[in-house]
Formats: structure tokens, C-alpha cells, sequence
């Protein structure tokens, strides 16, 4: 699974786990601290989260734009500068006032621009790694490992979150509402880990950095020979119509920071215990995933003496899981520590997606990247279903008043996320390979950007389901993204022969 990559997947991955172990840390609670600190409404709290969410994606397409004029690796040192600005801006507490709103807002901006002109860049990055021919096969299989890495600092960030703010009221006196700007600061410090792995490795992955000027105009002169305008605009059109149904996708997925926070809050069992409180302790979290990835390890290929250390390894987990299982009491079921488990799953599952589609392209089965788009989508709609029948006898949410309204069990939600998860394997490190692979090469940044607006515009569309809270049932708030999901996945099924053509 992880040989015969080229070496600057894991340098431009770690770089990017390292920011997004940042973003995370503040995402997790950001929404909360809306309500927390401002007393805002789930609504308003709702289209300030969906809006910055955005941004987010929305910006990377004029930092796709720029990269192509003046080179990707300039603009990806840039954005992180300007993200540590605002993330800065946004950790100093400055109490509820006017003045507060706006430093928040214009440290969003910041945040966002920042963003923009980072994440799509150095995916681009990625993708030219696997231009050359002996890596050509290995692409989505690379980005499957770097989205997986990068999820490695997405499943630290809730529980940094947590116990930094329980640090701040208990240690420092900090209020509660203050006590959320130390998550925010957590990002300064994880984008200094990132530069810093940027440009230590920056040997590794010297073949895509922006090139020369002459070479430049001959890469441009060579795609032109390459692509006719009939090619490069049945090629846009393809990546618009994915971009169509990637919108809906993300209006369902990143329900796991508002509505699904929101239930999680209001509905979901405040204390655990037994296999279900271990399930809110990270380190058990790893101990799984290092018994996942071990058994990998004792029936793959490696050799006998790598065989052996696996299965140490898987050893030591069970054990250290027997003993956290009698040594675990009653814990506190904490909002924020559920968006731990997409990039647990993300992490943990990884390898068996590999494998299985890699034992699928060796019998000549493997579905492209359009097909698992699709089905990706069918998978979000069983999610919601889940949700649906979950949520069928409970009382309709207080929008304004947020207050608990029953004890669901927590696994009802857990087992939400996996099912996301398996849908988001399927669709988002897929979707981005299909991009870079398809994206005419005069028009990559661009393309590339394309695939961050239709996350954009679907990050907005977030607010939705926030709006609809406490004005209706539970039932129908899932039941919409249910509908939602399944009408995205007919549609991309009733034109995949098209899109087929050039995956």
C-alpha cells in the first residue's frame, strides 16, 4: 500500500496535516462558541459557519489562478502566512461587542483567503507527482494516502479543542466563551509545524515546483498538440457536471459541524460507559487503527520479520485496550469529540479501501472514478436514513434556547459517521484524482479551484439544515438530506457512460 509512492506524497501530505490538524481544532468548536459567545440562534450561528465554510473552498479557485500565472509553490507559502494572521486574530478574546463581530469577520476572511490560495495548490502539487509514467497507475491510490494522512491531524483536533479549553476555565480562570480562543490559537502553532515540514522537504518533491519560464511555454505549446478545443471542452463540461453533484455531497457531509453538532448537543446521552466511553478516548481510537493497520501488515506481503513486528504490535493494542476496558469509569459525552470520528474512520479505513479496489483492478473490475462518485453518494443517503429512523419520536429541537431533550445513544451518531465516512472514501479523495487526471493542462489550477467552489457553494447550502432546526421535526431535517443525496446519485448515474468517456 505505501510502496512504490513517489516521496513527495508524504512530504506535501504531513505539510497539510499539520494545517488541517489547525483548522480542525477551531472548526470543531467554532460553531458552538457562535452560540456560546455572541448568544446567536442556531440559524444565525448556522449561516455564519456555512458561510466561512464558503469561503474556504470558494477562494481556492482564483488561488488556482494565480498559481497557474505565477507558480503554485509561491502561492501555497503565501496562503499559510496569511492563514496564520487570522487564525491569530481569531484566538485573542475580545468579549461580544461590535467590535469583536467585525476582528471575527476579518479574521474569517483572512482564514479563508489564506486557505484558498494553500489547499487547492498543493493537491495540484499531488497531482503532478504522478505525471510521471511510472507513478501514472498509483494515482488515486496516492490520493487515497494523502487524504488519509492528512486526516491523522483531523482526528487529534477535537480532543486538542476540549481539553485546551478545559485547561483555560480550570487552570487559568478563563470563562467558558474565552476559553474557546485557545482552540483558535492551537492553529498558530500547528501552521508553524507545517512550513517548517514545507521546506525541510522541499527536496523531495523539487520536480513539480513552478518551473522555468521557457518551460513554462513549452508545457503550454506541448498541451495545446495534446488536447483540441472539441477534447478540452468536452473534458470542462464532464468536470462541471461532477462539480454539480460534488455540491450536494458536501451540503450533507459537513452536517458533521452543525446539525449533527447541534443533535449531538440536544439529544445525544451526556455520560458513556463501558466499549462506548472508550470510544470518546483518542488514544483508544489509535490502538484500533493500529490493530487495522496491523493486520495488513501479518497478511501482506512483508517479510517474515515485519510480520512479526505486526503482530507485536497488535498485541500490545489488545492488551492496552483489556486494560483501558476494566480501568474506564463513567465519562462525559463532550459535543465536540463526535467530529473525531470521520478522520478516524478516514485513517482506519484507508488501507482496506485500497486493497479492496486494488483486488478489484486486478480481476479488470474496478469501478472509475465516476461510478464511485455515484455510489458514494448512495452511501450519504443510507446515513440519513439512519438519522431518520433515529430521530422518529423524539421532540422538535429549541432553536433559540438550546436545552437536552433525551439520551439517545451516542453509537447512534458514531455509526452516522462511519457510514459518511464510507461515502466521503468513496467520493472526495476520488473526485480530486479525477480532477487532476482529467483537467485539461493549461486549465489545471482553474480545474482544480472548480472542484473547491462546488464544495463551496455546498458548504453554504450547510445553512439549510440549520434553518430548518426547531422549525420542524427531526425527521424532516434528515429526511431532506436523505432525498437530497439519492436525487445527486440518479443524477450522475444517468450520465455516467459520458463521464466514463474521459476517467
Amino acid at each position: 500500500m505505501f510502496q512504490g509512492q513517489p516521496k513527495g506524497l508524504w512530504t506535501l501530505a504531513l505539510a497539510n496535516t499539520g494545517e488541517r490538524f489547525g483548522y480542525y481544532t477551531m472548526l470543531a468548536v467554532f460553531i458552538l462558541f457562535l452560540q456560546e459567545n455572541f448568544s446567536w440562534s442556531s440559524g444565525q450561528a448556522g449561516l455564519v459557519y456555512s458561510s466561512f465554510l464558503m469561503c474556504v473552498y470558494f477562494l481556492p479557485l482564483f488561488g488556482g489562478m494565480a498559481a497557474d500565472k505565477w507558480g503554485y509553490s509561491k502561492m501555497v507559502t503565501i496562503g499559510i502566512f496569511i492563514m496564520f494572521i487570522g487564525y491569530l486574530l481569531l484566538s485573542i478574546p475580545m468579549g461580544a461587542n461590535t467590535v469583536a463581530i467585525v476582528a471575527m469577520a476579518a479574521a474569517l476572511v483572512l482564514v479563508s483567503l489564506g486557505t484558498g490560495l494553500f489547499k487547492g495548490n498543493l493537491q495540484v502539487m499531488v497531482g503532478d507527482l504522478y505525471n510521471a509514467s511510472e507513478y501514472a497507475d498509483k494515482r488515486d491510490s496516492g490520493f487515497s494516502l494523502f487524504y488519509m494522512l492528512i486526516n491523522v491531524g483531523a482526528l487529534f483536533a477535537p480532543t486538542a479543542a476540549v481539553k485546551i479549553m478545559e485547561w483555560g476555565q480550570n487552570s487559568l480562570g478563563f470563562s467558558k466563551a474565552d476559553s474557546y480562543h485557545l482552540a483558535f490559537a492551537v492553529a498558530c502553532v500547528s501552521l508553524i509545524a507545517s512550513i517548517l515540514i514545507y521546506y525541510l522537504g522541499k527536496s523531495t518533491f523539487r520536480q513539480v515546483l513552478t518551473p522555468s519560464k521557457a518551460q513554462k511555454a513549452a508545457q503550454k505549446a506541448e498541451a495545446v498538440e495534446e488536447l483540441s478545443s472539441s477534447e478540452t471542452k468536452e473534458r470542462i463540461i464532464c468536470l462541471v457536471l461532477v462539480y454539480l453533484v460534488v455540491i450536494f455531497f458536501w451540503m450533507a457531509f459537513h452536517q458533521n459541524g452543525a446539525t449533527l453538532t447541534y443533535f449531538a448537543r440536544d439529544y445525544v446521552a451526556k455520560t458513556a460507559e463501558g466499549v462506548t466511553a472508550m470510544e470518546f478516548d483518542v488514544t483508544n481510537l489509535v490502538m484500533v487503527i493500529l490493530i487495522v493497520y496491523g493486520l495488513f501488515g501479518v497478511f501482506g506481503k512483508g517479510s517474515s520479520k515485519s510480520k512479526g513486528i505486526w503482530g507485536a504490535v497488535i498485541a500490545a493494542a489488545l492488551i492496552f485496550l483489556g486494560y483501558r476496558y476494566t480501568s474506564t469509569d463513567t465519562v462525559n459525552v463532550e459535543a465536540p469529540l463526535f467530529q473525531q470520528f470521520n478522520p478516524c474512520f478516514v485513517v482506519a479505513l484507508t488501507p482496506v479501501s485500497i486493497a479492496l479496489f486494488g483486488w478489484l483492478a486486478s480481476k479488470g473490475k474496478e469501478p472509475k472514478a465516476p461510478v464511485k462518485i455515484g455510489l458514494g453518494m448512495l452511501v450519504a443517503a443510507v446515513a440519513y436514513l439512519l438519522m431518520t429512523f433515529s430521530s422518529i419520536g423524539l421532540p422538535a429541537p429549541n432553536a433559540e434556547h438550546p436545552e437536552h431533550l433525551a439520551d439517545v445513544s451516542p453509537n447512534i451518531l458514531v455509526s452516522t459517521y462511519l457510514i459518511l465516512t464510507f461515502a466521503e472514501l468513496l467520493l472526495s479523495p476520488i473526485g480530486i484524482s479525477f480532477v487532476t487526471k482529467v483537467a485539461p493542462p493549461k486549465y489545471r489550477g482553474m480545474m482544480m479551484g472548480g472542484w473547491f467552489v462546488s464544495t463551496a457553494i455546498g458548504n453554504f447550502l450547510v445553512s439549510i439544515p440549520t434553518l430548518l432546526w426547531g422549525k420542524t421535526e427531526l425527521t424532516v431535517v434528515w429526511g431532506v438530506l436523505m432525498g437530497i443525496c439519492l436525487l445527486a446519485a440518479l443524477f450522475i448515474f444517468s450520465i455516467i457512460k459520458k463521464l466514463n468517456k474521459v476517467a
